[in-house]
C-alpha cells in the first residue's frame, strides 16, 4: 500500500432493495469504514439506494469525481434484479458483456450442467474493468476507474476485500482516542465545545450510551496526529475532574 499525507477519502454504495425495506441489515458499511480507516482511507459519505438502473448511474455521476475511492455492495449476483454491473457500464458509457477470466473462473467453479444462464450473468462487467477475486464462492467483483463492487453478503465480501489491499493508496492512518464518563451530554457540552476550539484539527464527538443500569457519555477524538490527540485527552480529562465526573474507561 502507498502512502500520502493528503487526507483519501472514500463513499460507500449500499445497492439493495431488501435493505430499505427492512429485510436485511447491513453489516458491509460498518466493516468497510474500519477497513478502509486501517489503510488511511476516510469514508466521508454513504448512500443506500434501490436495484434501480437510473439511481445507480446518477448515485456513481455524482460521486465518482468528488471521491477518491467509491465502494459499491450489492447488486452483483445472478437474479433478475442484479443490475449494478450493467449501470455502472453505462455511468462510465462503457459496454458490458462476458470479461473472459472471471467467466472461465466460473466455468470452472461450477460443476459440468450447473454452470447456467444465471450464473455466467455473473461473469459479465463494464469494459476494461479488473478482477476482484473471491475465494468464498467464486463469482468475482470487479473495478471500475476508482469504483470497486463487491457482493452483498458479508462474509463473501470480507473474504474478497484482502485482494484489493494493494490497489488502495492512503493517506495518514485515522487514530482515535475514547473517554467514557458518568455523565449526560448537558452537563459537559460547554467545556466539550470549549475543547473544541482549542483542537480545530481534532474530531470530537459525544456518543450517550446506556449499559450496566449506567447513563454516560463516550468522547471520541479522532485526527492523524497522535500528540494532538493526547494533549486534548488531557483537557478533557482536566475538565471531567474539575467537574468531579467520574471516568469509566479510557481507550
Amino acid at each position: 500500500m502507498g502512502k500520502s499525507n493528503k487526507k483519501v477519502n472514500a463513499a460507500i454504495i449500499v445497492i439493495g432493495n431488501e435493505i430499505l425495506s427492512g429485510r436485511t441489515q447491513d453489516q458491509n458499511v460498518s466493516f468497510l469504514a474500519k477497513w478502509l480507516n486501517e489503510l488511511g482511507v476516510r469514508v466521508e459519505e454513504v448512500r443506500i439506494i434501490e436495484d434501480k438502473e437510473k439511481d445507480i448511474i446518477n448515485c456513481i455521476n455524482e460521486l465518482k469525481d468528488k471521491f477518491k475511492y467509491i465502494f459499491t455492495t450489492g447488486g452483483i449476483g445472478p437474479t433478475h434484479d442484479d443490475i449494478t454491473a450493467q449501470s455502472i457500464a453505462k455511468a462510465f458509457n462503457l459496454s458490458y458483456g462476458f470479461h473472459n477470466e472471471a467467466y472461465k473462473i466460473l466455468e470452472k467453479y461450477y460443476k459440468p450442467g450447473e454452470f447456467s444462464e444465471g450464473r455466467k450473468k455473473m461473469a459479465k462487467t463494464p469494459d476494461q474493468a479488473s478482477l476482484i477475486y473471491n475465494p468464498s464462492s467464486g463469482a468475482p467483483g470487479f473495478i471500475v476507474k476508482n469504483v470497486f463492487c463487491l457482493p452483498g453478503v458479508p462474509s463473501i465480501l470480507k473474504s474478497m476485500v484482502e485482494g484489493i489491499k494493494n490497489k488502495i493508496v492512503g493517506g495518514d492512518k485515522i487514530l482515535s482516542k475514547t473517554i467514557s464518563a458518568q455523565t449526560v451530554e448537558s452537563e459537559i457540552a460547554k467545556s466539550l465545545a470549549d475543547v473544541q476550539s482549542q483542537f480545530k484539527n481534532i474530531e470530537i464527538g459525544s456518543y450517550p450510551f446506556f449499559r450496566s443500569g449506567k447513563i454516560g457519555v463516550s468522547i471520541v477524538m479522532r485526527s492523524t496526529k497522535n500528540e494532538e490527540i493526547n494533549n486534548c485527552s488531557k483537557k478533557i480529562v482536566d475538565f471531567l475532574s474539575n467537574k468531579k465526573i467520574q471516568i469509566i474507561n479510557r481507550e
